[in-house]
């Protein structure tokens, strides 16, 4: 259910559960982390990215009633992703929700579809979003939007998002790969070491 590509110097990701809506189950959770961790000592880029029209839903709705949507696996995760010393995108593909938020905060860029929405109800829901997600939602959006999200629940769409700075660019579906094959070139022709001291001097 996670498709792995380790390419030369780009490594891919691809959440393949469209018939859940991506949905993330704990199995696929941990797949996706120790390729985060895998990647951050082999890539010089790291591409996250869904099959179909959902880039992910969250947790899976069995597994989140037995405590996943609470697991420090999305912590996990988004650390692995964030401490990465490669270049990070998260193609958004479609839709995302819910813990699947984090993986994707913690990219160095994500790229959406038109089609994206954006929402993260854990008020509704009755419990704390991920540690590091708030803080940085707060640093793309600021306060007050990362309160819209997290406290009034509000459903963001792509061109919000992007006058936001929640993503950096909206493509049409059909060119997503080429854009973020396009990102990617200048690290891909780097050394690691490059990428990495590059990435590091950012912060």
């Amino acid at each position: 259910m996670i498709r792995l590509d380790r390419g030369a110097g780009l490594w891919t990701a691809t959440i393949a559960r469209p018939d859940k809506a991506n949905s993330l189950t704990s199995a696929m959770l941990e797949a996706l982390a120790d390729f985060a961790e895998e990647a951050a000592g082999a890539a010089q880029a790291l591409v996250i990215t869904g099959e179909g029209k959902v880039f992910s839903a969250g947790a899976d709705l069995d597994e989140a009633r037995a405590g996943l949507a609470t697991s420090p696996l999305w912590e996990r995760l988004s650390g692995a992703i964030a401490a990465a010393p490669c270049l990070t995108i998260a193609a958004l593909n479609g839709t995302l929700a819910g813990g699947a938020f984090g993986m994707a905060l913690a990219c160095d860029l994500r790229i959406a579809v038109p089609e994206a929405k954006f929402f993260y109800p854990v008020m509704k829901l009755g419990f704390l979003p991920q540690p590091s997600d708030p803080g940085r939602l707060d640093a793309l959006v600021g306060p007050a939007r990362a309160k819209m999200i997290l406290m009034a629940g509000q459903k963001i769409g792509a061109d919000e998002a992007l006058a936001w700075g929640l993503v950096d660019r909206v493509v049409p579906r059909e060119t997503l790969d080429e854009t973020v094959a396009a990102l990617c070139a200048d690290a891909l022709a780097a050394s690691p070491a490059h990428v990495a001291g590059i990435k590091a001097m950012i912060g």
